[in-house]
């Protein structure tokens, strides 16, 4: 598994997570770092992108030696790097799945994707996804959707919205529920019948969110490198991502505490 996203210092979001996802499904991680972020469970306090042809070289290394059964695309920051990544993704064997996470702001807030970089996600990336999760206010911007300060939405418009992101390219659109009233993700496969799935799941509370679309990405991205069906692999990350917010850490500094994908208290305990 490879994962191309941004490094988090702080340990809970980005590349940090998604290895601890990977590891958590019995696959060898692998990373292309595409910025380097200084932030903690409070604060982003800078962010520094890294070239396009770094990254891009970063690929090539894997490819050349290891080679890649699945790729999870998280943060890409710059338009230059969305570029490199996009011609990165052409130079994988055919066939290769590719989990998009459209990262465009951290949970502390921080704006994490410039207005060009957005522009070249949605023309040089989504068509290139296998799956696409975005969650509702990341599906409301790609679809060109004014920003709402209150998610109080009917299932029919959410419908409609993954619809819209669909017809962007990707192939499976999975719209995450952790900022919808309910807290259902909602599945669509543009090869399928055309119906929407709904896959249900808990509301956590009294978790810890930092790094939960991250875990659910990278879980999506493991299972179809397993072999899993985009639907099957959508249930898998649904539920283990849900399982690691329940079990977060609450106790790891002072802002939103990060998701617990390995269950380490129960680690600590055996």
């Amino acid at each position: 598994m490879l994962t191309i996203a941004g490094s988090d210092s702080g340990g809970g979001a980005g590349i940090q997570a998604d290895l601890k996802a990977f590891a958590r499904c019995g696959v060898h991680g692998m990373s292309a770092i595409t910025a380097i972020t200084v932030q903690n469970t409070v604060e982003v306090r800078s962010v520094h992108p890294v070239a396009g042809d770094v990254v891009l070289a970063q690929v090539r290394a894997v490819l050349a030696d290891i080679g890649v059964d699945a790729v999870k695309v998280g943060m890409l920051g710059t338009a230059e790097v969305t570029l490199a990544v996009a011609r990165a993704l052409d130079e994988l064997p055919p066939g290769t799945p590719v989990v998009v996470d459209p990262v465009m702001v951290s949970e502390s807030g921080a704006r994490l994707l410039e207005p060009e970089a957005q522009r070249a996600l949605i023309a040089e990336i989504l068509p290139r996804a296998t799956v696409l999760t975005p969650n509702l206010p990341e599906a409301r911007v790609l679809a060109g959707e004014p920003p709402r300060s209150a998610e109080r939405e009917e299932d029919e418009e959410v419908e409609a919205l993954a619809r819209a992101v669909l017809a962007l390219g990707p192939r499976v659109v999975v719209l995450t529920g952790g900022h919808r009233a309910h807290p259902s993700d909602l599945f669509l496969d543009s090869l399928g019948d055309g119906s929407a799935v709904s896959i249900e799941g808990e509301r956590h509370p009294d978790g810890a969110a930092h790094g939960s679309g991250c875990t659910h990405s990278s879980v999506l991205a493991a299972q179809l490198a397993l072999g899993r069906s985009p639907l099957q692999a959508a249930r898998t990350a649904r539920a283990l991502a849900g399982a690691a917010v329940a079990n977060g850490l609450r106790d790891i500094g002072e802002g939103a505490g990060p998701v617990d994908v390995l269950d380490l208290a129960r680690m600590r305990g055996s």
